[in-house]
């Protein structure tokens, strides 16, 4: 269908492909996996033809077409949803199409066919921006982090639309996504980028890690042979050729044996008994808890128990209030009715999906926020280290001098969960901790959270993850706290179950303005009141946009001072600090219009 040949793209201050060669046929559904920074959306990019190489040439078949979705969407502010979807062509048309019925009711179900794009959140806005894709008819998508800001039950219904989209041997996907439970369901070939190179990779998510550990273990072997010719030659440089001389025999076995003796990822038992040592016996308990917020009843007489050792995954869709019980965990949040009882010896780390903690760090280098805490810390019952644990988490030596806010969004994740660990917490709470991590450090993650001994809580949209750290799953569904034994699956059967009692269909997001009217009175706010909201909703969205962009100004003019003017550079940073207050009050009053408003 498609293809590149000899492609070279090389930035300022990195080679990111060289001489790469690919091809694409129908058919194809191929997922794109490398570390942070390594290339891969600039190769979907070049593959795509929005990026220019420095060498090489993209071609294709006549009257192919290609769909795109970028990280960040072209969505044009003034617009409306629906002239976003389907622009200007007439009802009957596209209504009349079950796919587009289909796309529209399942991504969009909650949003304002008339609201404005300017107007919603950033997860409403990629929704949009997904579902204007989707509705079209182009041979091959090319999807960019397609997952981001949806929660379960979309991700899955996403996974179930592309895999019937196309039938057999007929369109490509090409998607790029660290979403490893997506990448099997929808993948039947792997792109590795590392490097400048692309490798492939028969098969999904899963087949791919069996066939790299074989490809890394092959090359363990390739490197321990050429290690033993150059020590036999050494050796026969020194005390001459011995008479004979044994040829090492290597048992090639396959990529299943590799992980039969792998033991289990962690002792329940044994963590259970170490969170019993540090908590005691009690840790957080709801008793008939009740909290509303903008009128909306997000806990309903909750009774509910968190016990030493449990590893608690929390389920729910977007505005479930999956974060505000997190804040009830902790106490931070008013109680209509009820009581949050926690334990005495209880000590509290949150990982929040905002990295505005660091923000305060960001003209310093890792080492200078590392000496501000102690040197000596105990992790999963050993001592270690801040540098060291950073090291675990996959910093190199070399990135320990970086400052902090040119840190990527991966990086600076894992230094906020680093900063999160040596607190040396009882209780971990950990909103969205894969955000901004690929593939290989969510495995690193992973990791070191299998051996931590404690009560973890955690929040996420990402099937593997939760599944793979957590213990039990729990969904809050109308605001109920509801125990799923069959983990994710079970859930999303209670969602689906939910959603069609709740009767949502294609029609709602359509409805027409008596519908909008009923809609308005039952969540007991007048038309007038509604308007009133989205209009000031419109105006801190544009405020805090022109915020964000005087305080970026203000990091740049900082950068570029004297850095032996210290007068300059203090009053720059009171200035800063002003600026950042600022912006943080319109965000917070931004969050309570918007639950106002019942938005996520």
């Amino acid at each position: 269908m498609f293809g590149c040949e000899g492609i070279h793209l090389e930035y300022a201050t990195k080679k990111v492909l060289d001489d790469v060669t690919l091809g694409v046929h129908g058919g194809d559904r191929i997922g794109i996996v490398g570390q942070n920074g390594e290339g891969k959306s600039s190769l979907l990019g070049v593959l795509a033809q929005t990026i220019e190489p420095d060498e090489g040439s993209v071609t294709c078949t006549r009257g192919l077409t290609m769909g795109m979705l970028g990280q960040s969407d072209q969505l044009d502010d003034d617009a409306t949803v629906g002239f976003s979807i389907v622009g200007d062509a007439p009802e009957y048309q596209w209504a009349s199409d079950p796919r587009i019925r289909e796309v529209i009711a399942s991504l969009i179900a909650d949003i304002s066919w008339d609201a404005k794009v300017g107007t919603l959140s950033g997860g409403q806005r990629r929704r949009v921006d997904l579902a204007r894709l989707l509705v079209g008819d182009d041979d091959v998508l090319l999807l960019d982090e397609p997952t981001n800001h949806l929660d379960m039950r979309a991700i899955a219904w996403l996974a179930h639309h592309l895999q019937n989209r196309w039938q057999r041997n007929v369109g490509a996907l090409l998607v790029v996504t660290h979403d490893r439970w997506f990448l099997d369901e929808v993948s039947n070939h792997m792109w590795e980028v590392h490097d400048g190179h692309v490798y492939p990779f028969e098969g999904g998510y899963s087949a791919y890690m069996l066939q790299r550990v074989e490809r890394d273990r092959v090359a363990r072997v390739t490197e321990q042979r050429r290690q033993n010719l150059a020590r036999k030659e050494l050796a026969w440089l020194s005390r001459g050729a011995r008479a004979r001389s044994t040829k090492p025999k290597f048992h090639v076995e396959a990529a299943e044996a590799l992980i039969a003796d792998v033991p289990p990822m962690r002792n329940p038992l044994e963590l259970k008994t170490l969170a019993m040592q540090r908590l005691g016996k009690q840790v957080v308990d709801l008793t008939n808890v009740t909290v509303t917020l903008g009128g909306k009843t997000v806990l309903d007489h909750v009774d509910w128990g968190v016990g030493p050792g449990d590893r608690i995954g929390i389920l729910g869709e977007n505005g479930a209030g999956k974060t505000t019980l997190l804040n009830v965990l902790q106490g931070k949040v008013r109680l209509d009715s009820g009581w949050v009882k926690i334990g005495k010896t209880v000590k509290f780390a949150v990982m929040s999906q905002r990295l505005d903690e660091l923000e305060e760090s960001a003209k310093y280098r890792v080492t200078e926020v590392l000496s501000r805490h102690p040197q000596r810390v105990v992790v999963d019952g050993k001592e270690t280290s801040p540098a060291k644990l950073l090291e675990r988490l996959g910093f190199s030596s070399k990135q320990l001098y970086d400052r902090v806010g040119e840190l990527s969004g991966g990086q600076k994740r894992r230094l906020q969960l680093m900063l999160t660990l040596i607190q040396e917490p009882n209780v971990l709470i950990l909103d969205e901790p894969g955000n901004d991590l690929d593939t290989d450090m969510l495995a690193v993650l992973e990791d070191v959270l299998d051996t931590w001994a404690g009560t973890l809580i955690m929040v996420t949209h990402d099937r593997h993850l939760v599944e793979r750290v957590t213990d039990d799953q729990y969904a809050l569904i109308n605001g109920h706290i509801k125990h799923c034994p069959r983990g994710i699956d079970e859930y999303l059967e209670m969602v689906n179950a939910h959603n069609d009692a709740k009767g949502t269909t294609f029609a709602d997001v359509v409805s027409t303005s008596s519908e909008k009217t009923a809609t308005a009175t039952s969540s007991g706010l007048s038309n007038a009141e509604m308007r009133g909201l989205k209009k000031r909703l419109s105006g801190l969205t544009r405020r805090i946009n022109t915020a964000g962009n005087k305080l970026d100004a203000k990091r740049e003019e900082m950068a570029s001072a004297d850095p032996t003017d210290y007068e300059l550079l203090g009053r720059l940073q009171g200035e800063l600090d002003r600026l950042a207050a600022e912006k943080e009050a319109l965000e917070d009053e931004w969050l309570e219009v918007a639950e106002e408003l019942g938005e996520e």
